[in-house]
């Protein structure tokens, strides 16, 4: 994709997908994400943890300050309303970036 874009996929407490939504299409080299915007839909799917990915058009998977800093607040929310974060995926060309496995959460 040319821009990038911020999914949030909703799971229930079996780790099963049960929506997924689009939460921001930032333009070629950002995307301002508000917590707010990624809980909305996974409170009114009842979701028990949320899986959140977005694309870097350019490629590189490596993650920016901001990357780092709206997964942080992402499990701080997620911590207050009771939705887990279970993972942030930044997908490249041809690879992605799990900022599990890579052990930034």
């Amino acid at each position: 994709m040319d821009r990038e874009h911020f999914l949030v996929m909703c799971l229930n407490t079996k780790n099963e997908p049960t929506h997924l939504n689009i939460v921001h299409i930032g333009s070629l080299n950002a995307s301002i994400v508000h917590p707010r915007e990624v809980a909305k839909p996974a409170i009114l799917s009842n979701s028990a943890s949320i899986v959140v990915c977005h694309n870097h058009p350019s490629g590189n998977c490596e993650p920016s300050p901001e990357d780092i800093e709206v997964t942080k607040r992402l499990q701080e929310v997620g911590e207050i309303v009771g939705i887990e974060l279970l993972d942030h995926i930044i997908l490249g060309e041809d690879s992605y970036l799990s900022f599990r496995e890579e052990g930034y959460m």
